[in-house]
């Protein structure tokens, strides 16, 4: 039963997308609240240099390796950007649209250069294709499973790891930065892990939905969940919730009009926040014009 729940093709395609959105949530709360959200647009982008620098060393087109790089090239990004805007000629989101750009630039690059016969290209990073990742599998153990599964799932996981055992930290440290940093939280060294897990979730899940599209999992969930509560850890689970929904609910829509299944999934992201933005009970401007009447 498990054998053959793991070969149907329908359901393969929402698992990764339910856990591309999972895993982007849990990074991107925290994002969207510390201002930071659009370092993910910058790390999505960052990572082919990474992605296409591995290959050249090692050859290896998926699997850790690949991930490990990816992840070092967010953080590089980071650092750079924090280096660039460390100089006070620059405000610091000139600072990130001064690095990424550069970094991509390179990136594709010495893709046209040194890799343009391999199957590393500059449409499957940006944009994925989710409907063919029950195509692309692999054996663990008994089990023949598709490889976005088996890599998103392992980044979920270490996603919601990091953000329970150092939910206290996090907390503290998104809110009051000054305050972690006088109780020896390092809250720089949190942001920077951070950042890592939110890069090696981009490239985990650019064979499935892209690195464009990885970007509004990360952004509009949150932001959705943003308007609908002000607790963090109730925050956290309407991220995850939303972009779960989003993607279920993103396929039959996309089978309905024959477009993009990835592309519809992030456009139902945008449809929840538009709901949220309407009719949220505290911030939603219908919401609130109901509580002023109520008021009356």
């Amino acid at each position: 039963m498990i054998a053959s729940f793991f070969l149907q093709p329908v359901a393969m395609i929402l698992l990764t997308g339910a856990l591309v959105a999972a895993a982007g949530a849990l990074v991107g709360t925290f994002l969207v609240l510390q201002r930071n959200s659009m370092l993910s647009d910058a790390i999505s982008h960052s990572i082919v240099f990474g992605i296409v620098v591995v290959w050249l060393l090692t050859h290896a087109q998926s699997g850790p390796v690949q991930i490990l790089g990816a992840a070092l090239t967010g953080v590089l990004t980071v650092f750079l950007t924090e280096l660039v805007a460390g100089t006070r000629r620059v405000k610091r989101d000139a600072a990130i649209g001064l690095v990424f750009p550069a970094l991509f630039a390179a990136g594709v690059l010495l893709l046209n250069l040194y890799a343009r016969d391999v199957h590393i290209d500059t449409h499957t990073v940006l944009l994925g294709e989710i409907g063919f990742v029950w195509l692309d599998t692999m054996m663990l153990g008994s089990l023949e499973l598709p490889q976005a599964v088996v890599w998103m799932s392992v980044v979920t996981l270490a996603n919601l790891i990091y953000v329970l055992m150092f939910y206290k930290e996090l907390k503290l440290a998104t809110f009051d930065p000054q305050l972690a940093a006088a109780l020896g939280f390092a809250p720089t060294a949190l942001f920077y892990v951070l950042l890592a897990l939110t890069s090696t979730t981009a490239v985990a899940a650019f064979d499935a939905v892209g690195a464009v599209l990885f970007i509004a999992f990360v952004i509009v969930p949150p932001a959705t969940a943003y308007l609908l509560t002000d607790r963090l850890s109730l925050m956290l689970v309407y991220s995850v919730l939303i972009g779960v929904a989003s993607s279920l609910s993103g396929y039959p829509v996309a089978v309905m009009f024959d477009v993009s299944v990835g592309g519809t999934m992030a456009a139902m992201t945008g449809v929840f926040f538009l709901l949220a933005f309407l009719l949220g009970p505290r911030h939603g401007l219908l919401g609130r014009e109901w509580q002023r009447r109520r008021g009356e």
